[in-house]
């Protein structure tokens, strides 16, 4: 166990185990995205890396089926900072939020050495779609196309030039195919932390273990901040799951059925340090 999950076993809460915590029908969330750990400054744009806090922070929302309503955003500021880089920081954080229908009510500033920035998320949801729900036989899948995040990363080390328009650079939140395919789904996340290590949380939570029905390479397993969905429904709504996907031109992949075994993905961290 990591030092990460071994912290979040310590809290004895009955909220923790979800994308978002769910307390009637209020969802909250909360995600971070700091310098060196999951971005560089010097790769992205002060717009871009506000964006991209926004959306993996609204993506916990998006995922359960909730709507995002407020957002509370801690930032720690470098003294090296301009008020031109503020200032396009968090028009870019507003002008994100609001494409979701998500309004910034308030949060904190502290001075830092580097640029890190926290995010809260109160959302709404009367079906939310949670963790827990998996059944023996049910399908896995997941949405989209993984890899490109992991490809991206590595070009970024390599001192490369990435297109503007990557999957590391801007997230492709699901809320579409979530909402159309929500009454046909038992469990579903974002996958954030790559597919390998999220389909072992998600069997983890509900102690099943898996048969591989496609294979996944490494390239696509350890993938992560692709913030594509990982679902899982019964065998026999397949065909309204796919309906869902296709009626939005998402390609869908099933990977894995759910047995009684351990069987579980090798998994290993895909943050910098």
């Amino acid at each position: 166990m990591d030092k990460e999950h071994y912290l979040i076993s310590k809290l004895s809460s009955k909220y923790i185990g979800d994308d978002a915590a769910v307390i009637g029908n209020t969802l909250y969330s909360m995600d971070a995205f700091f310098e060196d750990v999951h971005f560089k400054r010097e790769w992205m744009s002060m717009a871009q890396i506000g964006r991209k806090a926004m959306l993996i922070n609204l993506s916990d929302a998006i995922a359960m089926n909730a709507k995002p309503q407020y957002a509370l955003v801690t930032v720690a500021l470098p003294s090296e900072l301009t008020n031109q880089d503020i200032d396009q920081l968090t028009q870019s954080m507003e002008s994100t939020a609001k494409e979701y229908g998500c309004e910034i009510i308030g949060g904190d500033t502290v001075g830092g050495d580097k640029l890190h920035i926290s995010i809260t998320i109160v959302s709404k949801s009367n079906t939310p779609l949670l963790r827990q729900g998996l059944e023996e036989g049910n399908l896995l899948a997941f949405t989209g196309l993984l890899g490109e995040s992991k490809r991206d990363l590595s070009k970024l080390f390599e001192g490369k030039k990435i297109d503007i328009n990557s999957r590391f650079f801007e997230p492709i939140l699901r809320a579409d195919f979530i909402e159309k395919a929500r009454p046909f789904l038992q469990v579903g996340m974002d996958i954030s932390d790559g597919l390998y290590c999220d389909t072992n949380k998600l069997l983890d939570i509900n102690k099943y273990g898996f048969k591989i029905l496609k294979n996944i390479n490494d390239d696509i397993g350890f993938s992560g901040e692709e913030y594509e969905m990982l679902i899982g429904f019964k065998k026999e709504d397949l065909e309204s799951v796919k309906e869902a996907a296709d009626s939005l031109n998402l390609p869908l992949t099933v990977f894995a059925e759910v047995v009684q075994n351990e069987e579980r993905f090798p998994c290993r961290s895909h943050h910098f340090l």
